[in-house]
């Protein structure tokens, strides 16, 4: 799920192809385009398929029957072992539990979504696979031992709080879900997004050394620490602008969204305004600012602390 917005990253919007077309991208990695194309899924989920006859899954998508018919058809005469979710948001992980049930896969990866009854800042649980019941939790470092590769999972919350990557040695490539995407910024949506914890992740990655990301949607992101060095700054940038509104008594989410994301798509308002609530949220965690209310709300005031 995407944050589409204007900046200077150079974001690559080229990946055309065919819903359902099973499409090779390396020796170990096929990519498949669920049909669920939109302005927060750009031109859809791509379903990842590791290995060859002995077959992991990797984000299968939504519970849709005509993605999960061919995606089958495709792979007759290979044994689908493991369905790995990286987040549950239901482009993601839906398409599971079909796929188990004709297959007899194990679902794996990321913990069931937890809401947060303490929080009741724009809630968006509906956009969260509340049906999701993995057979096998990972946690941050363990590791999948499969037929002819491995998959690490990496803990990297931030845009949703149970996300997962997943690095393939063997490749010296990483699955990164929604958290880094070549097309897009990502959308960071409290209550269950979180900012400091999207720009400690980002960080995370940065640490590592893979030379090659897969995304959840859209094409690779290629040269990846540049690219992790750019959204970074862009959410600095982003910070510094919301500050200055507020220095200008413009103290409102639908203010802010006026001035900073101006042109955006209307489809897209809904998803710049959760992305600014994370941020006034990080701001008011870190004392920066103060919101007349006490606490983030998207409909609340804020201004500088002090001001």
């Amino acid at each position: 799920m995407s944050d589409q917005s204007k900046d200077d990253i150079i974001f690559d919007r080229t990946l055309l192809a065919d819903p359902g077309l099973v499409q090779s991208l390396s020796p170990l990695v096929r990519r498949v385009l669920a049909p669920n194309k939109g302005p927060f899924t750009f031109t859809g989920t791509c379903t990842y398929i590791l290995g060859k006859g002995h077959l992991a899954l990797i984000d299968p998508g939504p519970d849709v029957a005509e993605h999960i018919e061919l995606l089958l058809m495709q792979l007759r005469g290979e044994s689908i072992d493991h369905i790995v979710i990286t987040h549950t948001h239901r482009d993601h992980s839906p398409a599971a539990r079909a796929i188990k049930a004709a297959t007899g896969a194990k679902i794996i990866g990321c913990a069931p979504h937890q809401p947060d009854q303490t929080k009741t800042i724009g809630r968006i649980d509906a956009s969260h696979d509340l049906d999701h019941l993995p057979d096998l939790i990972m946690q941050n470092g363990d590791v999948l031992s499969a037929d002819g590769f491995h998959l690490e999972a990496i803990a990297t919350p931030g845009h949703a709080s149970n996300h997962l990557c997943f690095a393939l040695p063997e490749e010296n490539s990483l699955f990164s879900g929604d958290h880094v995407m070549a097309w897009s910024t990502t959308i960071v949506a409290p209550p269950d997004g979180n900012m400091a914890d999207y720009m400690a992740s980002l960080e995370k990655l940065r640490s590592r050394g893979e030379h090659i990301f897969w995304p959840g949607h859209g094409g690779p992101v290629q040269d990846p620490q540049r690219f992790m060095r750019g959204l970074a700054q862009h959410r600095r940038q982003r910070e510094a602008a919301i500050l200055k509104c507020l220095a200008s008594d413009q103290g409102t989410i639908a203010e802010i969204v006026a001035r900073i994301y101006e042109g955006i798509d209307p489809r897209l308002t809904m998803g710049a305004s959760l992305s600014v609530l994370a941020h006034l949220e990080d701001l008011l965690n870190r004392n920066f600012i103060e919101a007349e209310s006490g606490h983030a709300s998207l409909d609340g005031h804020y201004k500088l602390k002090g001001g």
